[in-house]
């Protein structure tokens, strides 16, 4: 049997990569092939097999393929799904912000053509239960079988060796055992020069509050990867690592975790990681950009907050956030995230046949 994985168009990463790493433990005997972006070929382990992403090399791996599965749609030239063969989308997360047939004004009509004609090829669809799974498969307008499995990617947050990978990634990132960590996630903007390189943090004044949060603090920038720019970490207690492949293992090291609109919301959500939406630029993204899917007033599993300030006040607090916001959080997870129990990719493989 042939696999071929796609993750983010290029990359080892997501749910593809877990996908993966559970099927060589099983030892079936399976080629593996991924499509691989030259830039990111360094994140690829040694002894992955991997075929260049739009070339024709990547044609024919795709046209010989039992299973694809993919993170996102398909930057690929035509290739031809063989008979009897399962295309997988397992989608990179549930989306806060309002997606492909509703975020419609963000595309042209031929973009939405050529994404319509890639979600009809969709074998199945993976989503998080709840409602996610329902919203994914209307935004996308799609038809077809949708697997509830939660995302395989977060299995191990519930891990029993959590705790254990956290030392690990925290010894990697040359972080202290005794020092507090904040991870900051934000998504893009459409309107946004997403190749400049101007050194920002996604509205965020990284450096500023690495100093106010003090000594014992440490601030992680990972921007959204459609931006190429780095996070411009130009103070000693701010590491950017945009570059490091895993956001999960990131979470794992992370003692605080602020994002805006990114989907990471309904990852983190069922972990004990305490969250904040730093929502600088809220009734923007909301009334001009995207659109929200939640009203984030009502329904947040974290303090919203408008200004640095704010959000300086509520990290400095963070036991008593977390005390008063879990009963809001405990109900985003049942809705949201039913399925995120370290069991996504035993129940994928399951329903799938793979």
């Amino acid at each position: 049997m042939r696999v071929v994985y796609n993750s983010f168009n290029g990359r080892y990463a997501d749910n593809p990569r877990a996908v993966h790493q559970a099927l060589l433990a099983r030892g079936d005997d399976v080629e593996h092939l991924w499509l691989a972006d030259e830039r990111h070929l360094a994140g690829f382990p040694e002894g992955v097999t991997t075929v260049p992403i739009r070339t024709p090399a990547a044609v024919a791996a795709l046209d010989g393929a039992d299973a694809v599965v993919a993170n996102t749609h398909m930057d690929q030239d035509a290739w031809s799904l063989r008979e009897g063969g399962l295309y997988v989308q397992t989608w990179h997360g549930t989306p806060l912000k309002r997606i492909h047939g509703d975020a419609h004004t963000q595309y042209s009509d031929e973009d939405m053509r050529l994404l319509q004609a890639e979600v009809d090829r969709w074998g199945c669809l993976v989503g998080p239960g709840g409602e996610g799974s329902a919203l994914l498969a209307r935004a996308f307008r799609y038809e077809g079988r949708v697997l509830d499995t939660g995302y395989p990617r977060n299995d191990v947050l519930h891990a029993p060796d959590r705790d254990a990978r956290r030392a690990d990634v925290r010894r990697r990132l040359g972080l202290g055992d005794d020092e507090k960590v904040v991870l900051y996630a934000p998504t893009w903007r459409d309107d946004e020069d997403h190749a400049a390189a101007d050194g920002g943090t996604g509205g965020l004044d990284a450096a500023g509050l690495a100093d106010r949060l003090g000594e014992g603090w440490r601030v992680l920038v990972r921007l959204h990867y459609f931006v190429l720019r780095g996070a411009g970490a130009s103070h000693e207690r701010v590491l950017d690592v945009g570059a490091h492949p895993d956001i999960a293992e990131l979470y794992l090291a992370a003692d605080a975790f602020v994002t805006d609109y990114s989907s990471s919301l309904f990852d983190v959500a069922p972990t004990d990681l305490p969250v904040v939406l730093f929502a600088y630029d809220l009734e923007h993204y909301r009334d001009t950009l995207r659109g929200f899917y939640l009203d984030l007033d009502e329904q947040s599993p974290g303090p919203v907050v408008r200004t640095q300030a704010e959000l300086e006040a509520v990290l400095a607090d963070l036991p008593a956030v977390t005390a008063a916001w879990a009963g809001r959080r405990a109900e985003f997870v049942r809705r949201w995230a039913p399925l995120d129990d370290g069991g996504a990719t035993r129940r994928l493989l399951e329903q799938t046949g793979l």
